[in-house]
């Protein structure tokens, strides 16, 4: 599905688009290849994509059907899509500490069972201890782990970039990265999972301060118009 966004007005969707555009350098984790950023785009409506289409726009639409066993429709809803020379990089972002703390799954009964089904396979293999219920706790992270988790058992070379923006006055978000810090391993302890696990290495956080992002001028984060997102 790609789901069109309006031009942000405030919080995670305006500085999402805005850095993608003017400033992606500060989105840059130190320990990834330079990142192509596909979406969110000013000149592809600064849409969103998620389920199949979200592989379609990472050129990975052979793994369409396997998707559908792994998890229901109206999965994660990526807040920005990238690419670099190594692999696909998913994002979620966040401009205030709350939004970590959401709600379990509201899935419909078949759906739950194989949503739940699909973290049972995540926590076996990351060592999670099983009383832990990720469709109750922290879901939204938990299912951004799990389709992480998922994309490289299939032999795809993910990484994970959760963008946690400071100094957003306007809805109270934090001033230091290290509140951000704590909120991430309260999620983690939360989750059950240990301090070294598979994933790890591919979990990436960058904490943008919104003030650069709006001294920044106009950047070269937009690709040329007529790129599809095909391959890196």
């Amino acid at each position: 599905m790609r789901v069109i966004q309006p031009a942000g007005q405030r919080g995670s969707l305006k500085w999402i688009q805005q850095a993608v555009q003017r400033c992606p350098d500060l989105l840059q984790p130190p320990k990834l290849p330079p990142i192509r950023w596909l979406s969110p785009r000013r000149d592809d409506d600064f849409a969103e994509y998620r389920d199949s289409a979200f592989l379609e726009r990472l050129g990975l639409p052979h793994l369409s059907e396997a998707l559908k066993g792994f998890w229901p429709k109206r999965g994660p809803q990526w807040d920005a899509l990238g690419l670099t020379e190594r692999g696909p990089v998913l994002v979620e972002a966040k401009a205030h500490v709350p939004e970590i703390f959401s709600p379990g799954t509201k899935a419909s009964w078949v759906s739950r069972r194989m949503i739940e089904a699909a973290f049972r396979a995540v926590q076996e293999d990351l060592g999670v201890r099983p009383s832990t219920n990720w469709a109750e706790v922290y879901f939204q992270y938990a299912n951004r782990l799990a389709f992480l988790w998922w994309l490289r058992k299939h032999g795809v070379e993910a990484d994970l970039l959760f963008v946690s923006f400071l100094n957003d006055d306007d809805i109270g978000g934090p001033s230091s990265a290290e509140a951000w810090h704590a909120a991430f391993a309260g999620a983690d302890y939360a989750l059950g999972l240990p301090a070294r696990h598979r994933l790890a290495a591919n979990v990436h956080h960058v904490t943008p301060d919104v003030r650069q992002i709006l001294d920044a001028g106009p950047g070269s984060g937009i690709e040329p118009d007529g790129y599809d997102g095909s391959g890196p």
